[in-house]
């Protein structure tokens, strides 16, 4: 489970200052902690670009070894749209800073880690004439991605299903970097004191990635009288905006042991406690519960882009390493039912766990930086 190890290459290091662009999203911001950590370890100087969003500030938290700057998302809207013209404009504005920063910082090459947070450096750096690379941690690219795929030196892959969108020779399968911590050993009674959770109880984690997933946390509330008070407790990460609400729900029903979170920086405690997960099915979750081999209920966001959640919960429904539920049919009694079935099927959730933990990445950061330092697809 660890995501670092020496790097492969006895060539000399051609890469001494690394920028990387991971913000607007715990799916890109965590796996690009992961590489500065990983480049810092080889004697790299670092420089991570991330959004205005209150998620990145939440994220870099506990980060002080590493050095962040703020940049403007910059999303596209469609292309017939009159915002169109607001977003040429403010890509540019946005491309310039960038330039300017990679200029001071005298970067060597820049690593965007997907979303439109990382399309401005990245174009940045190639009219610098620098290495540029993308991070994809989806079995489908996104819009960022695919434009940015299209000039930069070479694209890096969090799951082997995303090989087909590129043309060959120009993508790499690394798997996707997990977050910093992940291979720290805990007990799971160490993981249970933690979140004041209780030993000789079922613990189900639920967590809609770093920005929580109203429609999964109104579910889980809907499911929670169903549930047996004797044998299970709840582990919920709600995500920052809905925090208030959930904890009133929970407080109305006492007979739950529960802990609920808005943001959880032990995750790694948060996997290690729990016996079975409720989670959107974005690449950077995917790859930590692979790492934990933690059985889990998959719910893709349903309005993700370019369907991308969907497709990564098919790649592991596939391999049997995975359940999948839409949104849609979590009600009526349905999760609840799921969740007591598969806790009473200890063979059932073996089974899952043996399964997920054949997909999950093998020092993906490592890798990453190996491909920066010596591109060789």
């Amino acid at each position: 489970m660890s995501d670092a190890r020496p790097d492969s290459s006895d060539a000399p290091s051609s890469v001494q200052r690394l920028v990387i662009a991971c913000g607007g999203t715990g799916g890109h911001l965590f796996p690009g902690i992961a590489v500065a950590q990983e480049a810092r370890r080889r004697g790299w100087e670092t420089l991570l670009l991330i959004s205005e969003k209150q998620i990145d500030a939440l994220a870099v938290q506990g980060h002080g070894d590493l050095r962040f700057e703020k940049v403007p998302a910059v999303a596209m809207p469609s292309p017939l749209s009159l915002k169109m013209v607001r977003f040429v404009w403010k890509f540019l504005q946005t491309r310039r800073h960038c330039r300017k920063l990679l200029e001071a910082f005298e970067a060597d090459a820049v690593l965007g880690m997907g979303g439109f947070t990382s399309l401005p450096p990245v174009q940045a750096g190639r009219s610098l004439g620098l290495r540029t690379f993308v991070h994809e941690s989806n079995a489908i690219p996104g819009k960022a991605n695919r434009l940015t795929a299209k000039f930069c030196t070479g694209v890096l892959l969090g799951l082997e299903a995303c090989v087909r969108h590129f043309p060959p020779g120009r993508a790499k399968v690394t798997g996707t970097p997990l977050r910093t911590g992940m291979n720290a050993a805990a007990t799971r009674a160490e993981a249970l004191e933690f979140f004041g959770l209780k030993e000789g109880k079922k613990t189900i984690l639920v967590t809609g990635g770093s920005q929580g997933a109203r429609g999964v946390n109104r579910a889980v509330v809907e499911a929670l009288p169903l549930l047996d008070p004797k044998t299970v407790q709840m582990l919920h990460i709600t995500g920052p905006g809905e925090f208030e609400e959930l904890k009133a729900a929970y407080a109305a029903q006492p007979q739950i042991q529960a802990a609920v979170l808005p943001f959880c920086q032990r995750m790694e405690l948060a996997y290690t406690a729990a016996d079975l997960a409720v989670s959107r099915s974005g690449g950077s979750s995917l790859a930590e519960l692979s790492a934990f081999g933690l059985p889990v209920i998959l719910v893709p966001y349903p309005t993700s882009a370019e369907d991308h959640q969907r497709r990564n919960a098919e790649v592991f429904t596939r391999a049997g390493a995975a359940l999948t539920v839409e949104e849609t049919e979590l009600g009526q009694g349905r999760l609840a039912a799921l969740l007591t079935s598969l806790l009473e099927d200890d063979a059932r959730r073996a089974a899952l766990s043996e399964a997920i933990r054949k997909l999950a990445p093998d020092h993906a950061a490592a890798l990453v930086c190996d491909a920066v330092d010596h591109w060789n697809p």
